[in-house]
């Protein structure tokens, strides 16, 4: 009976990192971040502090830090093994690179038919 409980726990243990603490200051930086894309939505590009196409990269950004702390906390990627992790990091860099030779090549074209 304890041999099924040992197993039980090192079943779980690779995700007791996870405390109500981690859990609490990783959504207060989720918080954080949001506050700072509001106060640069709603103030700084409005008062014409910051333009909108220097705001843009600025909220790609900061959208990427929140899907990076959302990925490797709440849905626990930081505890898998590094295989796990770059079989899904890899692909996306991948698209992600896709993503931006095709909006260049985009650009390129519209500017033939001008």
């Amino acid at each position: 009976m304890s041999t099924e409980t040992t197993e039980v726990h090192a079943e779980h243990g690779e995700h007791e990192g996870m405390t109500k603490k981690r859990i609490l200051k990783v959504a207060g930086i989720l918080t954080a971040i949001t506050c700072v894309e509001f106060f640069i939505a709603l103030i700084l590009v409005p008062k014409g502090i910051i333009p909108g196409h220097v705001a843009n990269p600025i909220y790609i950004v900061l959208t990427l830090f929140k899907a990076f702390y959302i990925v490797a906390f709440f849905m626990h990627l930081k505890f898998e093994k590094a295989s796990l992790i770059y079989s899904i990091i890899v692909p996306v860099i991948f698209i992600i690179g896709l993503i931006l030779v095709l909006t260049n090549e985009s650009h390129h074209w519209i500017t033939l038919r001008m």
